[in-house]
């Protein structure tokens, strides 16, 4: 396991277990980033604020010399960002748009080590079959859609609903991996080298 040892801005189990996988090991911080759009603002810059937002708050709250990481993941159709729904009504009018069609996740990572700062963008194109009233109440009743973006998770009941994925698997998730190991290495921190020391300079 890499020796290095980063802070995830995050509470989110998904992100957790995404990290745990590449074996990055972390201390998690739960932040409270301002994910309310703002005006003008198009879906990629509103995941790239949100996450570079939770890395810097991550990194004021802690005032760590370790890398900071913070997240933002997101469902978008027809120009609308998706966030999570907050009740069955919500949840099950995003389900009926989603049901059908293809639609976009973004999601943006973002990376701190003391005054730099480094950003990538995952985006991943995934197409849903049609979905039937039954099945959007019965999947509210499984309790999953509650703090998932667009009302599904794709790591569990809610693959079924996935007819195509183009993209990447973490980054619907909520990390994409591939990105966020970029961004590590641009940090000192190799998830491949066994014998990675943490380095600053």
């Amino acid at each position: 396991m890499n020796e290095a040892r980063i802070i995830l801005a995050s509470a989110s189990p998904r992100r957790r277990e995404l990290l745990a996988q590449i074996g990055v090991d972390f201390d998690t911080l739960a932040v409270e980033a301002d994910e309310n759009p703002r005006p003008d603002e198009d879906p990629v810059q509103y995941v790239r604020r949100v996450a570079a937002e939770k890395s810097l708050l991550g990194q004021q709250s802690c005032g760590t010399t370790l890398p900071v990481l913070g997240a933002d993941t997101e469902v978008v159709l027809d120009g609308a960002v998706f966030g999570k729904p907050n009740g069955f009504e919500q949840a099950q009018d995003m389900l009926q748009r989603l049901s059908g069609r293809e639609h976009t996740v973004l999601s943006a990572v973002s990376l701190r080590l003391l005054d730099r700062h480094w950003q990538a963008l995952s985006i991943s194109r995934v197409s849903f079959r049609r979905i039937n009233a039954a099945e959007i109440n019965a999947y509210w009743a499984s309790g999953e859609p509650l703090g998932k973006a667009g009302g599904y998770a794709i790591q569990g009941l809610g693959a079924v609903f996935v007819a195509k994925l183009s993209g990447s698997y973490s980054g619907v998730m909520g990390l994409p991996l591939f990105e966020t190991a970029g961004l590590l290495r641009e940090a000192g921190i190799d998830v491949l080298a066994a014998d990675e020391i943490f380095r600053t300079a």
